[in-house]
């Protein structure tokens, strides 16, 4: 947390003298001696109350004056803003591994639901695009603001031999390069997310990719999809089709992206509502004096009403 005007921050010496002030005042409080004859009788006709229940209005006070404080010093901090432009190529593996059923009730069909409703939910102003890969890769859609054309071309996709992750990095760079920006402007921010079930077997390496992405500054954010036990039938056998989950954690680590894991289509749908949430703001520095000043009312109102519960009075 920062502060616009952090030389008021002084003023907080005077809340802590009062808090000096209260606590030598309830030390010099007077014992009054009292003679009663019947002390049980006296004992039965007094209000009891827990000696804490005094302290709180006056805790609650305080610490309402330091919070009215800080406000006065116009705090500020991170918060999250949603983006008023931004670009995200969505990267699909659609490799015959993709037809394992190990997530129900098969990878490639809840992922085709999942990567739709990302789509779905991002903001219009984002231009959305879609490259599909397996031995190679290519830009199935080109980035757009036309959503549903993203949804339709996912729902469509069709499987093939091989996985070539490198590529399909390669081939979403080209896509984010490809968007049209007006002269004098800034391209928009870009993410890719690319979600893959296996291995890089094919293509260019991992590496190369990841250096490209960091040189262009566009983050990778990967998705391992898949559980180890994952199996395909081919050509009358059962082949083992584990995803590599360390080569797409290094790959987003590289690029300044987020990796995920996930092992059915729940999770799934989770990781891409995480993706978008980030995707769909970003952290800059603002002003916070109406947070902070909403906590002192609270405080303020708080006091007030623990002083009237347990004495009747306003502090």
């Amino acid at each position: 947390m920062g502060f616009l005007s952090p030389v008021r921050l002084w003023l907080l010496l005077l809340v802590a003298a009062l808090a000096v002030a209260y606590v030598a005042a309830q030390r010099r409080r007077p014992a009054y001696a009292l003679r009663f004859s019947e002390l049980d009788l006296l004992a039965s006709v007094l209000p009891r109350r827990a000696a804490w229940k005094r302290h709180v209005p006056a805790v609650l006070l305080l610490l309402c004056m330091t919070a009215l404080t800080v406000a006065f010093a116009r705090p500020t901090g991170e918060v999250d803003v949603p983006r008023e432009r931004a670009t995200v190529v969505v990267a699909l593996d659609v490799s015959l591994s993709m037809q394992a059923d190990d997530v129900s009730p098969d990878r490639i069909t809840a992922a085709r639901q999942s990567a739709s409703a990302f789509v779905e939910g991002l903001p219009d102003r984002f231009d959305v695009g879609l490259v599909a890969f397996s031995g190679r890769a290519g830009v199935v859609v080109a980035p757009t603001r036309d959503h549903a054309a993203v949804v339709a071309a996912v729902r469509g996709l069709e499987l093939d031999e091989s996985t070539a992750i490198g590529e399909a990095v390669f081939a979403s760079l080209a896509a984010v390069r490809a968007v049209a920006v007006a002269p004098g402007e800034e391209p928009p921010p870009a993410r890719i997310v690319l979600l893959s079930d296996g291995t890089n077997t094919v293509g260019r390496s991992l590496a190369d990719a990841a250096q490209e992405a960091r040189d262009a500054g566009v983050p990778v954010s990967t998705i391992a999809y898949g559980t180890p036990d994952g199996r395909v039938d081919v050509g009358g056998g059962s082949i083992p089709v584990p995803v590599d989950v360390e080569a797409l954690e290094q790959l987003a680590a590289d690029t300044d992206g987020t990796s995920f894991t996930a092992e059915s289509g729940e999770e799934l749908r989770s990781v891409y509502d995480d993706i978008g949430g980030q995707v769909g703001t970003t952290r800059e520095v603002r002003e916070i004096t109406a947070r902070v000043a909403g906590v002192g009312l609270f405080l303020a109102l708080a006091a007030a009403a623990a002083s009237l519960a347990w004495s009747a009075r306003l502090p």
